[in-house]
């Protein structure tokens, strides 16, 4: 009975797991649908208000904000300062992650959100004081400007301080609070666009440390002139350079973390056709800059309606303007000059102190201000950056942060920048609002005269019929006696190098009406031989404009959609001189046969879809590398390629046959360049294989050469980047039209060598006659909340070289600004 009993209740174990699995699980979903509630319901309350009204402070009007389908808002104000608060707003709302990770890099506190690992890039940042410019070039700019980035700045804050209801994900993410922008803010991001399409101080130190392994001559080889120059004639700096005992590490670690700049085969296209060669018989223009890809793209499309600034196209957040667009009067569209507008200079220390060097008149002492990089998650660094004469000395970045340390007194060169972008009388914004309301070919000319920085090639139509082009900015004289011309680090202390002032602004490269009836330009040399001044001796290869100038002869009258049929253009002439090459290519490889029947076939169209593109590329890599990098040396050829393809190079060797180049010295057999493009078809044709299967018929272009828009930080963690990242399939090359720059990434272990990293960030075409037909479009969507509809919303039809109209559809949302009452006293 007893034992019978004690048996009575008992729930045998297996049971009681049971019981507590399911009330376990029951737990875990209840906790999973709670978790997903409230993501659902901060996914909502992070995306802004678009519709209803809103009352703030810093408005002398009510602001009416219409969103159309795509989110493009089309803001109606009283005035422009008003509708540039409005634009303030705007870019608050839907881009609030982006104006931080910019104000950041303008100000150099990249290391306070990102950690140490961001410290090397703050301390460039720091030296080259963007930020302190800024300040300065603040303190002089014009009444006008200053009331039109105050307004801007105004609505972001009106945004922070009034309307955000919930922190956009990356802030939370990494435990931010978002701070109040400030004018400065909105200067030294002007001047980081000066930055993106400046750089040819890479160049410098690029033939500075070539210097040190090879003559003048073969540098001359590895980076040619323009097609059908030669050389400019110069002292031998290798001799230079040696006799002077340069540290070939001079400058290395500044390149190394310094924001790219100036990447080759980049730019844009723009061309405009005459109203006798356009089908509406007004004139039509075309437009589409290439930059570096991001998520959100760089650009905001935006329209405003304001008495006397009535004008839409592409914004920048951070900007008070539209850079790119169409008023009521003009359409306008840029593409980069690319000048020579840096130079770097060896600057000698005073042995013994690190704080004097030479100058032409003597010893002097460095202007130096000691700073502070905060660090997440460590201690503070404090760094001490300098500067000379001729500018910010570069080479401190990248080394010793504690005060006047080891390697800092014993060093006997540092590297300074002369820079027009760090004039203090550079007025970017002045310049822009000159833009934005001119009302004639001929007013906008004139009004380009204020652009300092970056120089751009300017098309421009007018609604009475004319057409021009004005490449505008400053142009730095040399001197005679310059026998360097700018192509390498100069000797600070002799006088000679120094520059000689500016060209002035009415003498750079311009025509208006030509009797062709068309400008076009695409980074090419804007200016014929006979042109008399010196703008810059590393123009981009005339590819993209030779195939431009094709397409518009192809037709007498051309319309809006010729034009999108240009601007979708894949055929590569950068390629198409390498065809004969490897059709000749022999290999025992199995697929070798397979390959050429698909090369035979092949006339340079980069089609996403088809094998060929993939193939040229594929071998056109390993070519490079085998004649190359053995001259070079494995770090700096890995370290260039990202930026420099050597193509011209690699033409110019393949064309002479050029034993020196195609021996690959680290061996002891002598290798011919037949030799060198066989074994480049194999290799080639072993890493397709690998990566793409057997089938050559299946081999895509496009699943290798994928358009990749970074999202900054968030590519960088594998994680998270699935959901931040855009990517998709596209065609073109670093050659066509359709720019779609092969990036040639040196890194073997992601396998992605031929990712797209820069492309046509924006596309618009203008149409004189009846705006109504004027279209545009960017890269990913309007939002940069990820959660928004309009994160993505634009890859598909960018990808497919669709666009949406300029001046807008129907208002789908309709937001009210109000102005705050004023305090009576």
């Amino acid at each position: 009975m007893g034992v019978a009993g004690r048996g009575i209740g008992v729930v045998p174990a297996r049971t009681r797991w049971a019981v507590w699995l399911r009330r376990g699980a029951l737990v875990l979903i209840g906790l999973l649908v709670l978790a997903a509630i409230g993501l659902w319901v901060y996914a909502q309350r992070v995306l802004p208000q678009t519709d209803g009204a809103q009352t703030l402070a810093g408005l002398k009007a009510e602001v009416r904000i219409e969103r159309d389908a795509d989110g493009i808002p089309f803001i109606h104000a009283a005035s422009r300062d008003d509708a540039l608060f409005a634009l303030g707003f705007v870019h608050a709302q839907d881009r609030l992650w982006q104006l931080e990770t910019h104000r950041r890099i303008g100000s150099g506190r990249l290391a306070e959100a990102f950690g140490e690992s961001a410290v090397e890039a703050d301390r460039f940042l720091r030296a080259l004081g963007v930020k302190r410019t800024a300040a300065a070039q603040w303190a002089h700019a014009t009444p006008d400007a200053r009331a039109a980035v105050l307004a801007y700045t105004a609505g972001i804050n009106a945004y922070l301080s009034t309307s955000l209801r919930a922190r956009p994900p990356e802030f939370v993410l990494l435990g931010l609070e978002p701070e109040p922008w400030t004018p400065e803010d909105t200067i030294a991001w002007a001047t980081m666009m000066a930055w993106d399409l400046a750089g040819n101080w890479t160049a410098e130190l690029l033939r500075m440390r070539l210097s040190l392994k090879m003559p003048v001559a073969r540098i001359n080889e590895l980076l040619p002139p323009y097609p059908g120059d030669k050389p400019l004639a110069t002292a031998d700096y290798a001799a230079l350079f040696r006799q002077w005992g340069v540290d070939p590490t001079l400058g290395q670690p500044a390149q190394r973390v310094a924001p790219v700049s100036g990447v080759e085969g980049t730019g844009s296209n723009n061309w405009v056709v005459h109203g006798s060669h356009s089908e509406t018989g007004r004139p039509l223009l075309a437009n589409d800059p290439h930059l570096k890809l991001s998520a959100p793209a760089l650009w905001y499309l935006a329209r405003i309606d304001a008495p006397g600034f009535k004008l839409a196209g592409a914004t920048m957040p951070g900007l008070p303007l539209v850079v790119l667009g169409q008023n009521e009067h003009i359409a306008w569209g840029f593409t980069n000059t690319a000048p020579d507008v840096q130079d770097l200079y060896l600057e000698r220390l005073k042995p013994g102190d690190a704080m004097q060097y030479q100058t032409p008149e003597g010893w002097a002492g460095f202007d130096a201000v000691e700073e502070v990089i905060k660090v997440r998650g460590r201690p503070d660094v404090p760094v001490l950056v300098r500067s000379t004469r001729h500018g910010p000395v570069i080479s401190d970045a990248g080394g010793p942060t504690e005060g006047l340390t080891g390697p800092l007194k014993q060093a006997t060169y540092v590297l300074a920048m002369r820079w027009t972008a760090l004039d203090v009388d550079s007025s970017p914004i002045e310049a822009g609002l000159a833009l934005d309301t001119a009302t004639s070919v001929d007013g906008f000319i004139a009004a380009s005269a204020l652009n300092a920085a970056p120089m751009q090639s300017m098309v421009v139509a007018d609604k009475a019929g004319h057409i021009g082009m004005v490449a505008a900015g400053r142009v730095p004289l040399r001197k005679p006696a310059h026998d360097l011309k700018g192509l390498v680090p100069a000797p600070g202390w002799d006088a000679r190098y120094d520059w000689a002032g500016y060209l002035p602004a009415q003498l750079t490269p311009r025509e208006v009406d030509p009797v062709r009836g068309w400008i076009a330009t695409a980074n090419h040399r804007v200016h014929g031989p006979d042109y008399p001044h010196f703008i810059t001796s590393e123009w981009t290869p005339p590819y993209r404009q030779d195939r431009i100038e094709q397409l518009l002869a192809e037709r007498p009258l051309h319309s809006l959609e010729s034009l999108r049929a240009i601007q979708a253009d894949e055929l590569s002439l950068g390629m198409t001189a390498l065809l004969p090459v490897i059709r000749q290519a022999k290999s025992a490889h199995p697929l070798a046969a397979q390959a050429h029947r698909e090369l035979a076939g092949f006339d340079g169209r980069m089609s996403a879809g088809r094998a060929a593109p993939l193939i040229v590329w594929s071998w056109t890599r390993h070519l490079m590398k085998a004649v190359f990098a053995d001259e070079l040396g494995a770090e700096l050829y890995d370290k260039q390629i990202a930026t420099r393809s050597f193509r011209e190079a690699l033409g110019g060797v393949l064309a002479r046959n050029d034993a020196h180049w195609c021996d690959d010295h680290s061996t002891s057999t002598v290798e011919t360049c037949a030799q060198q493009v066989d074994a480049a078809f194999t290799r080639a044709l072993d890493e397709l294989q690998a990566a793409q299967g057997r089938d050559i018929a299946q081999w895509q272009w496009g699943r290798a050469h994928q358009a990749r828009s970074e999202h900054r930080p968030f590519s960088r963690l594998r994680a998270l980047a699935p959901a931040f990242e855009l990517r998709t399939p596209v065609g073109g090359d670093t050659y066509t039209v359709n720019v779609s720059r092969v990036a040639l990434k040196a890194d073997a272990t992601s396998g992605e060598f031929y990712l797209s990293e820069h492309g046509a960030s924006f596309r618009a075409l203008y149409d004189l006659a009846d705006p109504s037909q004027s279209s545009f479009m960017q890269s990913t969507g309007q939002s940069g909340v990820v959660f928004s509809p309009w994160y993505r919303s634009f890859v598909l039809p960018w990808t497919q070289l669709k666009t949406v109209p300029v001046w807008g559809g129907d208002a789908r949302h309709v937001l009210h600004l109000k102005p705050a009452p004023v305090p009576v006293p």
